[in-house]
């Protein structure tokens, strides 16, 4: 036995070091069997991806994915996203002098990784007059954003707030306008950025923040009691911009982004709850909005490069948006594109986290062969790819919705179906694919083993990230109680979705092995049911309901525009004949629902870095 253990020795020293004469310990340092980072690639080098840009008529803006999508896979611009991340921003409240400015200071990288974002149109390509009401705009601009998540989450937040706020400062400028609303306006739809705290006059371009939520309400906004007075009849005002200066004092629990040039907020006035824009700077461009104080940063556990804060209001100026009392009303468009960038953001973080995991399982081996050639790492694997595309093309069907809406080349009935159906698809798109988020980070972290658990590797950083986006812009519940006021008060979007799922009725049908059709009779006599009991019962099992209406309208989206084969094994792998339950253990049904070997190579395939 001591013979033959020191051979085994010997033969291990041979191989780690064969021309060494050296005792075994000169050897421990050699490094083996171990994963190569994922670096210079084309991210936008995504079959998938490619493949909806083609389906929703967007290849005209491939150049732009493609330049975009080369720098994000760059060594050069993932270092400055480890940098940005690395360094978190700092508040300074008071200059060396004890005068208040309120500042927030940023990595250098974190500014640049927003330069390149705005820039690259990632807020603004839908809105540029050469591309608005143009088919694709859209896509393409969600494209841009789907590719810069993976670069860096952080600069993405403020980056769709700016892109959400130009549909809100519209509605809001059909009852008020005047010059400052339209400097703001032109300024959010320009692919510039400059970080300066400065006067929006002296900016090319501008970004908008959020600072709706108080600690009283969070998601309950109209319990918020931040007030606001006008200052009509004040009669030291000398500003003759107009007459909609207002006079804030609240206490905001999370502004998004301080350091951005204006904020979407909300108030109470007498007449309810409005919607105002505060600016760093007011609208005379010399004179910096004092009452607008920041207290303190939140530390949070993911989302590092970007800052949130409390901000307090001292008589902060704010400029009324739109009609006094109706200021749900005049963000609700701004909601419906904020919650469009939770599904682009998670569906990103999801495909990082599946190209990394298979990236990883392509260069490391375990009990004698390539963990990519295990066969439960292939249903893994497999089963994350099915996950990855599908949200994905809610996204894309999403977008290509809102270019449909805004096409001018779309009939009125189009236009009025696909609003009616953005409304509520996109409601149960961003509750599905923000929750599947963490439980595709998990596992992809796992398959990682200890190297995936450590800060040095990016699956640590991903998965603390992969939470927030279900936390934003409505948790779980708001949301599956916002589809089910929808149904109620907003039939049209029930009926447009309806609509939908069933023009696939056939089509499933003819894949067979899913009990697609019954799901969603299932859900439609549920969610339409009149009888107040009946309404109580279904609130109670609203998220079983809204998780069933998700996986249908995921499944819809790929019979209609995505891979075959992809939509075959997620119909065969979410909707089994052996039950209506939503699968959560991902990998543990493809091998039992008739999922070919060559279908599951082909998945595999279309997670690979090319």
């Amino acid at each position: 036995m001591i013979h033959r253990t020191s051979r085994r020795l010997a033969n291990l020293q041979s191989h780690l070091n064969p021309s060494s004469t050296c005792s075994a310990s000169t050897s421990t340092h050699l490094v083996t069997n171990q994963a190569t980072p994922l670096t210079n690639y084309n991210a936008y080098s995504d079959v998938a991806l490619q493949h909806g840009i083609q389906k929703y008529n967007a290849t005209w803006g491939s150049i732009h994915l493609t330049t975009l999508g080369n720098l994000v896979g760059s060594s050069k611009w993932q270092n400055k996203s480890r940098n940005a991340n690395s360094n978190p921003p700092s508040l300074t409240t008071f200059d060396r002098f004890g005068n208040r400015i309120d500042a927030v200071q940023f990595q250098q990288d974190y500014h640049d990784i927003m330069k390149l974002g705005l820039s690259s149109g990632a807020a603004s390509f839908a809105w540029e007059t050469k591309h608005r009401g143009k088919e694709g705009a859209h896509v393409i601009r969600a494209g841009l954003m789907y590719l810069m998540y993976q670069l860096n989450p952080g600069t993405c937040c403020p980056i769709t707030m700016t892109f959400a706020a130009v549909p809100a400062l519209e509605t809001g400028m059909r009852t008020h306008s005047n010059a400052f609303f339209d400097e703001i306006h032109t300024k959010l739809t320009t692919s510039d950025y400059n970080g300066d705290n400065i006067a929006i006059a002296d900016k090319p371009a501008v970004t908008m923040g959020m600072s709706m939520t108080e600690k009283q309400g969070g998601s309950d906004v109209r319990a918020n009691t931040t007030i606001a007075t006008s200052m009509n009849n004040d009669e030291d005002d000398n500003d003759d911009d107009d007459d909609n200066k207002w006079s804030l004092t609240g206490h905001k629990w999370f502004t998004s982004a301080p350091m951005s040039d204006a904020f979407m907020t909300l108030a109470q006035t007498e007449n309810g709850i409005s919607c105002f824009i505060v600016p760093r700077w007011l609208s005379d461009g010399n004179t910096p909005n004092k009452g607008f104080q920041l207290q303190r940063l939140k530390d949070k556990m993911g989302d590092k490069s970007n800052a949130s804060s409390e901000v307090e209001y001292r008589n902060c100026i704010g400029y009324l948006l739109g009609e006094e009392g109706r200021g749900i009303r005049t963000i609700v468009d701004m909601v419906v594109h904020t919650r469009l960038d939770c599904v682009i953001g998670s569906a990103a973080l999801m495909r990082q986290c599946s190209q990394l995991a298979t990236h990883h399982c392509m260069e490391r081996n375990a009990f004698g062969k390539s963990l990519i050639d295990q066969p439960l790492m292939k249903a893994l694997l497999s089963d994350l790819s099915i996950e990855t595309e599908s949200a994905m093309m809610l996204w894309m069907r999403l977008a290509a919705s809102l270019d449909r809406t805004t096409g001018t080349t779309k009939d009125k009935k189009t236009r009025q179906h696909e609003a009616a159906f953005v409304r509520l698809a996109t409601a149960v798109a961003k509750y599905w694919v923000c929750k599947r988020a963490p439980q595709v980070a998990y596992e992809c972290m796992e398959i990682h083993g200890g190297n995936g658990y450590v800060e040095e590797g990016p699956m640590a950083a991903l998965f603390r990230q992969s939470p927030l986006n279900a936390i934003w812009e409505g948790s779980g519940n708001v949301i599956c109680l916002d589809v089910l006021r929808a149904v109620q008060k907003e039939p049209e979007s029930a009926q447009a979705l309806f609509q939908e799922l069933e023009s696939c009725f056939d089509v499933a049908d003819e894949i067979g092995g899913n009990i697609y059709i019954e799901t969603v009779r299932d859900i439609q006599r549920e969610l339409l049911s009149s009888k107040e009991v009946e309404r109580a019962v279904i609130e109670f099992n609203a998220r079983s309901l809204v998780d069933r209406l998700a996986v249908c309208l995921a499944g819809c989206v790929l019979m209609q525009d995505g891979d075959p084969i992809v939509a075959k094994c997620y119909l065969k792998t979410r909707l089994p004949m052996n039950g209506n339950v939503v699968p959560h253990n991902l990998g543990g049904m493809i091998g039992n629902v008739g999922v070919k070997d060559q279908d599951i190579e082909y998945l595999i395939e279309r997670m690979k870095t090319n």
